[in-house]
């Protein structure tokens, strides 16, 4: 596909619409908007736009699209898969000026949002009315509901609550010509055609621009409790996973973590824990609900698991500030790794018994590649953070063979009844890899739906396929 550059003519048009102080144009300006959390990929746009309204994301996308114009969509710029980086140049619509919560219905519960919300924020003003939104990644405290739900994000509460796409009730989205349509229905239930809400969630911005979100809400738990066990090895701590589970406990976290990980927290953000020789694993348990005794008695019974699985202690979390600290190991751990090292971060996901085959696998893989790894994990519903680790790798081996490496992961991954990202999406990072999963079928279904949504190709070049 040819795509246009943006003539003075354009960049006017653009200002008409939506006012000269929402576009940017000067390198400095557009500097924030050449790279993500992505490794350290960068990629300027020609110019940033920041819309307000619906209308005006309409405008822009029509005049896109008559002109050939790339366009990507950005959120908050917390994604791992390069899903928000301009590699066409052409127009980036930046979401940051959709941030109001528009409604909050406790009669139904459900709530109306922009795309540029703050999850965190959000989560807080339903928690201050007793209610739950539990759809919460480890970056809920920068990234916004719109790249959620582009990239179908999760967080470790799904594996009770379930996945972001049990929450979206409706949306709506502006195609590429410009049409603004609604795709579902304010409604728990639906069966009316083709479901264009589920198709729109994890589409990482390539068939159309999310501009109002209908979330479903559900009463917030009123107890909790939470425990951090430790093990000798990494697949012992993995093998428990699933054990919990069939001992009749769906707890409402269920995190995994590697020593090397904890130790470069503790570097990283100076966190008071005390890391024991001869353990290599934790598992960062959590049980919520409203009756006290009935989380005590399925503590009880995870407790019983634990010891079969080695474990060789548990830590009970006794005060509200050691829960918090508990969950800042979790939660700044791919911050930690990041700043320790050169590294590459894969999205793993397979059934959760097959979590000791999968870390075994990939630590297999390193040490016949040559490289190391830290993982880290939404180990409940299966889902693993594989950061690898340049260390001692050299430049040739790191830019040459790795790939091979991860390629076998996600082979691994695949023979296993998993697939190549749980939540991060694919971006542009992932897509080669996505013929070890899919078929020459699937990419065809896939290119007929971008066809009819966007038949010039326009939004997102250059991801997923």
């Amino acid at each position: 596909m040819e795509f246009n550059k943006i003539s003075p003519q354009i960049l006017d048009a653009i200002k008409a619409i939506a006012g000269d102080d929402a576009v940017l144009t000067g390198q400095e300006s557009l500097e924030k908007y050449s790279h993500d959390e992505t490794e350290d990929l960068v990629y300027y746009p020609e110019v940033v736009v920041k819309p307000q309204t619906p209308e005006q994301v309409s405008a822009l996308l029509k005049l896109c699209n008559e002109n050939t114009i790339p366009v990507t969509p950005r959120g908050a710029g917390t994604g791992l898969s390069g899903g928000a980086l301009p590699v066409k140049g052409g127009l980036l619509i930046a979401m940051e000026r959709f941030n109001r919560v528009l409604e909050i219905d406790e009669q139904n519960l459900q709530a109306t949002v922009e795309p540029g919300v703050v999850t965190e924020e959000f989560m807080n003003q339903v928690a201050a009315k007793g209610l739950l939104y539990p759809v919460d990644p480890a970056s809920k405290g920068s990234c916004f509901i719109g790249g959620n739900i582009s990239h179908g994000s999760g967080g470790p509460r799904v594996v009770k609550y379930g996945t972001i796409r049990e929450y979206v009730l409706n949306l709506q989205v502006v195609l590429p010509s410009g049409e603004i349509i609604w795709t579902g229905a304010n409604t728990l239930k639906y069966a009316s055609g083709y479901n264009l809400t589920q198709l729109i969630i994890g589409s990482e911005g390539t068939l159309g621009i999310v501009t109002k979100i209908v979330v479903k809400l559900v009463p917030a738990p009123t107890q909790d409790a939470l425990m951090l066990a430790s093990f000798p090895a990494n697949e012992l701590a993995c093998a428990a996973v699933s054990a919990i589970f069939r001992a009749g406990v769906i707890p409402s976290a269920l995190e995994f973590m590697e020593r090397r990980g904890v130790e470069w927290v503790k570097e990283h953000d100076d966190i008071a824990f005390d890391l024991q020789d001869g353990i290599e694993a934790f598992l960062l348990i959590e049980v919520d609900g409203t009756n006290q005794d009935v989380i005590f008695a399925d503590c009880e019974k995870i407790n019983a698991v634990l010891e079969e699985y080695e474990c060789r202690d548990v830590l009970f979390a006794d005060s509200s500030a050691q829960k918090e600290e508990l969950w800042r190991l979790r939660r700044t751990m791919a911050v930690s790794v990041k700043s320790n090292s050169v590294y590459k971060e894969e999205d793993t996901v397979v059934p959760r018994a097959a979590l000791p085959l999968l870390i075994k696998g990939i630590k297999e893989t390193g040490a016949k590649y040559g490289f190391e790894s830290v993982c880290y994990g939404h180990a409940g519903d299966g889902n693993l953070h594989v950061n690898i680790i340049k260390a001692h790798m050299s430049d040739e081996d790191w830019n040459n063979k790795l790939k091979s490496g991860i390629r076998e992961i996600f082979e691994l991954t695949v023979s296993l009844g998993g697939t190549l990202s749980g939540e991060h999406g694919i971006g542009l990072v992932q897509k080669e890899f996505m013929p070890i999963k899919y078929s020459d079928t699937h990419f065809a279904i896939w290119r007929g739906i971008k066809q009819v949504f966007d038949p010039k190709g326009i939004l997102n070049p250059g991801k997923i396929f």
